[in-house]
């Protein structure tokens, strides 16, 4: 009798115990923002040469990525788990494989790793609609973006999808996706593209997808972590958001980033995890979901994985990447100058104050026109890739540094233009947008307490007999490139206001290494060009 109780109560509990056991566990493999760092990378993200990679200085690369994502998800197939692979967007720009190969090498590296989906990033108009629909034409993953409106452009009209839905384990994933309705000023999409509000349109999506009984669905977002935090707020129904464009390290592990996963309270009551993986292939982002049987999301865990030189990159892949990075090797070997020291383009530095990346490129673009009545240099801050690191600069670094074939643009405008320049510039200064201003010819203090639009409190020009304070009725002679002069980064008033205007400079980079070569050794430094209040 005692021995049939007690088998009574076993299976009690194992009938209780079921629902644990029917769990649905998801793992999400992610990375965001590659920009085009085919090959592995530097400590200072630019393009690592053979000597450091031999001394195990060298990070990431898409063979590294392809490693460690296989790695990930062969050990959750073992275990019958459940696995997809995210790319939050940002495959283009940023080294010389973009500017030799376009998309095509970043379509047959994604096609090899086998990704489940992809955001459109604002890099990807980088080169227009064209690119990105030549990249659409090789790449077998989805590449989605539901806020995005191609439907008036006749190269991408119905082959963007808004989600798409996986079928996972025998479970439906519904992944939808946005991008920051920014791209017009960030990138060029030109004005058949429309964006509609992020927030605004996942609330409709989601609500379409639960309709359609798609209980966990995932945001792959191109909007940068603030605004992933806003959605996860607003739109009732996210299970998670894989997030791109901010480029921001969320980690475990690392001292002073924010907690991967980020987790932030919906609408509904239930927290939101956020990840993001940084950027330029250093990190692999490994993020674990559990469900219940209805649906709802019961756990959230993982990190980030540095992929240092413990992680061997794939030999077929680096094979490949060495095949086509052939052609371009010689020009990126050839040495224009030696630097005396790191010269700072760090994206957190150069997104918010003055960085001595900025002083040299806007002291070479004041000197190659300074025999044409110009007085002030502007540079997008966003506009500065990489650092270089102390030593010989190569070519290979210079583009690196300065991607985007840009071209010198030159241009006159009254005092109050770039008044108004300078306050949209320190505008999105905590987003870390890319329209933060670098100068030369120019010093100015703003106050970061002070309302946007409103935070510009010193504005001094050079002149014949040293820095006088700007006049907002004076016409100055202004350089920059060819993107900002025409209302990139939000500098419409370069574009509506500009008199005299010339976009078809020397490139940008040759512009530099011209400098850099002429100068002899060069010795970074900031010069209090840039001062907060």
């Amino acid at each position: 009798m005692k021995l049939s109780r007690l088998l009574l109560a076993s299976s009690v509990f194992a009938l209780a115990a079921g629902p644990a056991l029917a769990d649905y566990t998801l793992n999400i493999i992610h990375i965001n923002d590659l920009h085009s760092r085919i090959e592995s990378i530097n400590k200072y993200d630019s393009t690592c040469n053979a000597e450091d990679e031999t001394e195990g200085k060298c990070f990431g690369g898409v063979a590294r990525v392809a490693t460690k994502i296989n790695e990930l998800r062969d050990a959750v197939n073992a275990e019958g788990g459940n696995v997809i692979v995210l790319d939050a967007g940002d495959q283009f720009q940023g080294s010389l494989f973009y500017t030799t190969y376009k998309g095509d090498a970043a379509a047959e590296f994604m096609n090899t790793i086998g990704f489940d989906a992809m955001a459109v990033g604002n890099h990807e108009f980088d080169d227009g609609p064209e690119m990105l629909s030549n990249f659409l034409d090789n790449v077998e993953v989805p590449v989605i973006s539901g806020n995005t409106d191609v439907s008036g452009n006749n190269l991408l009209a119905g082959r963007v999808p808004e989600h798409t839905v996986l079928d996972v384990g025998g479970e439906k994933i519904g992944i939808v996706s946005v991008l920051a309705t920014d791209t017009d000023e960030t990138s060029s999409p030109g004005p058949s593209i429309k964006f509609e509000d992020e927030i605004e349109h996942l609330k409709k999506k989601v609500a379409e997808l639960e309709a359609e009984g798609v209980n966990k669905i995932i945001a792959l977002t191109h909007v940068g972590l603030n605004r992933d935090k806003e959605i996860a707020a607003a739109v009732p129904g996210l299970d998670a958001i894989v997030g791109g464009h901010s480029h921001t390290l969320l980690s475990n592990s690392v001292e002073g980033a924010p907690s991967y996963p980020t987790m932030v309270k919906g609408p509904d009551g239930k927290d939101v995890p956020i990840v993001q993986a940084y950027a330029y292939s250093k990190y692999v982002g490994d993020l674990k979901l559990t469900f219940d049987d209805d649906g709802n999301l019961t756990e959230a865990s993982g990190d980030t994985i540095l992929l240092d030189s413990s992680v061997e990159p794939d030999a077929a892949i680096l094979a490949r990447v060495k095949d086509l990075g052939g052609p371009i090797e010689s020009l990126k070997a050839k040495v224009v100058a030696q630097a005396d020291d790191v010269i700072v383009g760090d994206r957190a530095v150069c997104r918010a104050e003055e960085c001595s990346m900025g002083n040299l490129v806007t002291d070479a673009m004041l000197d190659r026109v300074k025999n044409q009545g110009i007085q002030i240099a502007f540079q997008n801050g966003g506009g500065l890739r990489a650092s270089i690191d102390k030593g010989e600069i190569t070519m290979g670094e210079v583009l690196t540094v300065l991607p985007f074939q840009n071209t010198l643009s030159t241009f006159q405008i009254k005092g109050q233009g770039m008044l108004d320049a300078l306050e949209n510039g320190v505008s999105q200064v905590e987003d870390g947008a890319g329209r933060f201003p670098q100068v030369a010819g120019m010093k100015f203090t703003w106050d970061p307490a002070a309302e946007p639009g409103k935070r510009i409190v010193n504005v001094m020009v050079a002149g014949d007999s040293g820095y006088e304070p700007i006049d907002p009725s004076k016409v100055y002679g202004v350089v920059t490139n060819n993107y900002v002069r025409n209302g990139g980064d939000g500098y419409k008033m370069f574009k509506t206001d500009a008199m005299n205007a010339y976009d078809y400079g020397p490139g940008l980079e040759v512009v530099v290494a011209d400098y850099l070569a002429a100068g002899g050794a060069y010795k970074p430094e900031v010069t209090d060009r840039i001062t907060k209040k």
